[in-house]
């Protein structure tokens, strides 16, 4: 397998799937595709299961039910770093994380151990969100960098560029979070292991087609656990 290995979760994502793998395929021959599909009912599983067959770097992972975001991240780290992956990024499948900044990220991550693309790092750089999703999202990460004392801009951010060492050294089974707050969780585990942390700007798109998976369950979780986070770390035990 290449040693970099882009992780991208899916549910219903057949509109978009296609154009996604073409565009990471010319990202560069060194960068391979693991599609984590929870039993898709619109095909989207099959989809990349027929372009697997005929090329090797894109591998399909299909669960079989729902399970979630967090969840779907994790099971596709393992399984990168069971490849042998010395790089693994996260992305969306929607196109939201364009594939352009891929070698940005890798360009980053040399000096680095985690690599973020950040809307917020300089100004705010999101397109096509209606403004209270937007007010929600930067006020998020105002509020997660002065409870956990992150000097992270989007720590909400899903899409990064991680070394293998930062996720061989995080307990990947204690992670106990999903959506947004899935990605606090991974960003603040890596600050308090001492990981060296950068930040990239990104522009944002919303998503291409589809339906958006963010729930008021989501947002509620990332209120209360940013909390529980900075006891836990506190606590010496995270």
């Amino acid at each position: 397998m290449p040693d970099t290995i882009v992780v991208v979760p899916t549910y219903n994502e057949m509109q978009n799937i296609g154009s996604l793998i073409s565009s990471l395929l010319e990202a560069g021959p060194d960068v391979g595709i693991l599609v984590v599909d929870d039993n898709s009912p619109d095909g989207t599983a099959a989809y990349v299961e027929g372009v697997g067959a005929t090329n090797p770097r894109v591998i399909l992972l299909k669960r079989p039910e729902k399970l979630g975001l967090g969840s779907a991240y994790i099971t596709g780290f393992k399984s990168a770093l069971e490849m042998g992956a010395r790089y693994v990024i996260q992305m969306d499948a929607d196109f939201s994380h364009d594939p352009r900044y891929i070698p940005a990220l890798l360009e980053g991550i040399d000096g680095n151990d985690l690599v973020i693309g950040s809307r917020y790092v300089r100004g705010v750089n999101v397109v096509n969100w209606p403004i209270d999703r937007l007010l929600l999202s930067f006020f998020a990460n105002v509020y997660t960098r002065i409870i956990t004392g992150m000097p992270i801009h989007d720590a909400t951010s899903g899409f990064k560029c991680f070394k293998r060492e930062v996720l061989e050294n995080i307990d990947l089974d204690a992670i106990i979070s999903d959506g947004y707050c899935f990605q606090i969780e991974m960003t603040f585990r890596s600050w308090r292991k001492g990981f060296r942390i950068a930040e990239i700007p990104i522009v944002f798109i919303d998503r291409h087609s589809g339906t958006s998976k963010m729930s008021k369950r989501i947002i509620w979780e990332a209120i209360w656990k940013v909390w529980w986070f900075r006891l836990k770390a506190l606590l010496g035990q995270l």
